[in-house]
């Protein structure tokens, strides 16, 4: 496909991916992590033929199965579409060079967004048809690193990272993103607003670089009972941190379930100018760490989100499964989504 064909590609999905949101409230797939988990995979699998010989332990670096199971991801993205996810996500949570880092995986950084992408891609485009279009974000998590924080009690002032390096970090994993096929950038679970707003200029630099524009999507996380995220944000600031990138939407997801997130997410349903995504854990974890919530129980709560008008996007996050998802989709699929203000400043 030639550089103008898959530009004109990418302005028609995006062009059904806005009359979808428009027409319903679309559906989020669940967590790749806990499917990865129920596989039970060992030090082998992760190593596979390419890394047979790797001299770090592998075991529990997820993002690198698209690279050496791909058809154990490609499976798992192929239940969420059946299960009636509208969006899937890229297995690249931890996929920028810093987060690989830890494995001394750095150099693979781009190949593995990319491969990421590729996979998802793959089943979305297997499982779209003209009534129901499905759509590939691609993922850029939190980071490790925060910029906002200090790393040392005695100074202040430390910090584990920078803005510029943040920067540098996500263009790399930007690139394999959108080299693979991404249909939106999902800037997902932040804890640090600093953060997000260099994976936000990253973003909006490789577009005009490029001549290239996607969705954006920012989701972040209230770390607690506080109501706070980890850099010290109320829901109401989080959103006005944020709202310059004119994303598709901005939403919440992780570290609690959906019991106690609805409060905030009713009040970014209050205040956001955008549309709204949600997608919480199922439930919290148990001792074992472990999560309890049933997919009826979760689609219960979820529903009412919806009934209540407070919703466009919904999924689900940590400990939820095509099962949660299939339930969620069932439970939503006659409400009508949320209202939004400026459809029409979507981007």
């Amino acid at each position: 496909m030639s550089a103008t064909e898959e530009k004109v590609s990418r302005i028609n999905r995006t062009a059904l991916l806005r009359a979808a949101l428009a027409r319903k409230i679309l559906v989020l797939d669940g967590a790749v992590g806990t499917m990865i988990q129920n596989k039970k995979l060992e030090e082998q699998d992760y190593r596979g033929d390419r890394f047979k010989d790797w001299h770090i332990l592998l075991r529990g670096m997820n993002d690198l199965l698209v690279l050496t199971q791909p058809e154990i991801i490609l499976g798992i993205h192929q239940d969420y579409l059946e299960a009636g996810a509208d969006i899937i996500e890229t297995n690249s949570f931890n996929s920028t060079p810093s987060d690989l880092g830890r494995y001394e995986l750095s150099e693979f950084a781009y190949e593995i967004n990319q491969e990421a992408a590729k996979l998802a891609r793959v089943a979305a485009d297997d499982f779209s048809t003209q009534k129901n279009p499905r759509f590939v974000a691609g993922v850029l998590g939190p980071n490790q690193k925060t910029a906002s924080v200090s790393v040392d009690v005695n100074d202040p002032g430390a910090r584990a990272t920078t803005f510029d390096q943040l920067v540098e970090d996500y263009g790399v994993a930007l690139r394999g993103l959108i080299d693979g096929g991404a249909d939106i950038i999902l800037i997902e679970t932040v804890f640090d607003t600093l953060n997000a707003k260099a994976a936000v200029f990253a973003t909006k630099q490789y577009f005009d670089d490029r001549d290239v524009e996607l969705p954006i999507m920012i989701s972040g996380t209230i770390t607690d009972q506080s109501g706070r995220t980890l850099s010290g944000q109320v829901t109401e600031a989080f959103y006005n941190s944020l709202q310059h990138a004119n994303p598709l939407s901005i939403g919440l997801n992780c570290a609690l379930g959906p019991e106690d997130l609805r409060q905030y997410v009713q009040e970014l349903s209050r205040i956001s100018r955008t549309a709204v995504s949600a997608h919480p854990n199922a439930g919290m974890p148990n001792e074992i760490g472990e999560y309890d919530m049933t997919p009826d129980e979760m689609a219960e709560n979820i529903k009412e989100w919806a009934s209540s008008g407070f919703v466009n996007i919904v999924g689900g996050c940590c400990g939820s499964t095509p099962g949660h998802i299939e339930a969620i989709a069932n439970a939503v699929a006659n409400i009508p989504p949320r209202e939004v203000l400026l459809v029409e400043g979507l981007k």
